[in-house]
């Protein structure tokens, strides 16, 4: 009973009003300045697993003229572990560890997902520029809101991450240093839950 006790005020991450039909709706939305998915990137997710600890994202991102040779539109699937989540105060949680994969793609001509007849085999490591794997790590602060209705409560992120082509460059040369290909993001995530069971 103590254990339980103690899981339950350490952890108190937990799925309330998604039953039945309803887990299809996303669980929270989110927003994400950089991390190799555009300048800005904006989409919604599912949060499932014991503990809520599962969590998978649609995002799309806006990457400007300002930042490329023209306006580019990216697209990513993002699938993300956080295996604690603490207890600080009543309303304030920290997850010390969070665990993501994500893939990006990008539009526009200039990004292919087979190298062009012009580009000679020999040369090229013969990856697609228009999609990337990228590996993430990070931490949150979660804020709980007192109101049981829509908007549960509001997490501040931060991501490292580095992508496939970039772990692969490391790899193969000394001389690349993980600022190189290492990359710093930081967003944030609207928790929300059906407020019909609420008023049930």
């Amino acid at each position: 009973v103590w254990a339980q006790e103690r899981e339950r005020v350490l952890d108190r991450r937990e799925h309330e009003g998604y039953e039945g039909w309803m887990r299809i709706v996303p669980t929270h939305i989110k927003a994400q300045y950089a991390g190799g998915m555009g300048v800005m990137s904006v989409g919604a997710g599912w949060d499932y697993g014991k503990k809520s600890c599962w969590e998978t994202d649609l995002m799309f991102g806006l990457l400007p003229k300002a930042y490329a040779d023209a306006t580019h539109m990216t697209f990513t699937l993002r699938q993300n572990y956080i295996p604690w989540s603490v207890q600080i105060s009543s309303r304030l949680d920290l997850e010390p560890l969070t665990l993501g994969a994500y893939i990006n793609v990008i539009s526009g001509e200039r990004f292919w997902v087979k190298e062009p007849g012009k580009y000679p085999d020999e040369h090229y490591y013969r990856f697609t520029s228009r999609m990337r794997l990228h590996l993430a790590l990070g931490q949150r602060l979660r804020l709980r809101l007192p109101s049981e209705c829509v908007l549960r409560d509001v997490t501040l992120y931060y991501e490292l991450s580095a992508n496939d082509l970039n772990i692969i460059s490391k790899a193969c040369n000394r001389y690349v240093q993980l600022s190189d290909i290492v990359k710093f993001s930081y967003g944030v995530k609207f928790q929300l839950f059906d407020c019909r069971r609420m008023q049930k």
